[in-house]
């Protein structure tokens, strides 16, 4: 009773789930609304919180009972720094993982839907590609502007070292000025997302948990070969 509790729990305050089989044991992890970072989102937004998932990525590394983790994205973006802390947890995890874009996986959740070793989204899931920008009142000098650069680079870096999309065309997307009304950057669906390398297949749930079973199948054996 306690531990169907503590799973209710897990489900509704992180968004999380472990889904026990005989093919393994898999951790779902689900990136949804806007990123949250050192700054508190209002109430009525939908957030992820970067403090409850760093200890859980740290976790489930380290875990024996869990053979693989699934992110499934749904996200706006958010913080940029909270964002690329969850992403590098992810990719340097040695655990198999796969992502699924659901939706949306604009600004920050392009990193996030890069990081694991294989990457989906379904055919009317959309990405946002757009520069780094901030909110608020900021300081009018050009070290303001070499910061953001310097952010948007290491974006870029992480990006293309996860896809296959190279620095050109990210680049492009990035600074597109005729797709979007009023802003810049490009909206990328499903098809697009794929044949621009920036994400590995289209897909939907059932591809993604294949590949994931397929990964951690390759993993145990590989266990057992080096215990031989």
């Amino acid at each position: 009773m306690e531990k169907k509790i503590d799973t209710e729990e897990k489900i509704l305050e992180l968004g999380s789930d472990i889904t026990r089989s005989s093919r393994g044991n898999i951790y779902t992890l689900t990136i949804i609304g806007q990123v949250e970072g050192h700054q508190l989102a209002p109430e009525t937004v939908k957030t992820t919180k970067y403090e409850h998932v760093l200890p859980l990525l740290a976790g489930i590394e380290e875990s024996e009972e869990i053979d693989g983790l699934l992110l499934l994205l749904n996200t706006v973006g958010g913080d940029i720094e909270a964002g690329l802390a969850i992403a590098e947890m992810v990719a340097g995890m040695k655990k198999p993982t796969v992502s699924l874009v659901l939706g949306g996986g604009h600004s920050i959740g392009i990193p996030l839907a890069v990081c694991t070793k294989k990457s989906f989204i379904t055919p009317t899931a959309s990405m946002t590609v757009h520069p780094v920008r901030m909110t608020g009142m900021v300081v009018g000098a050009p070290q303001t502007f070499r910061y953001f650069n310097r952010i948007q680079e290491q974006i870029t870096d992480f990006v293309t070292a996860n896809s296959k999309i190279s620095r050109e065309d990210f680049l492009g997307y990035m600074m597109a000025t005729g797709e979007m009304a009023t802003d810049v950057g490009t909206i990328l669906y499903g098809k697009e997302a794929v044949s621009c390398g920036l994400i590995d297949r289209l897909g939907g749930l059932n591809d993604a948990l294949n590949a994931l079973h397929r990964m951690i199948d390759k993993s145990k054996e590989s266990a057992k070969e080096s215990a031989k």
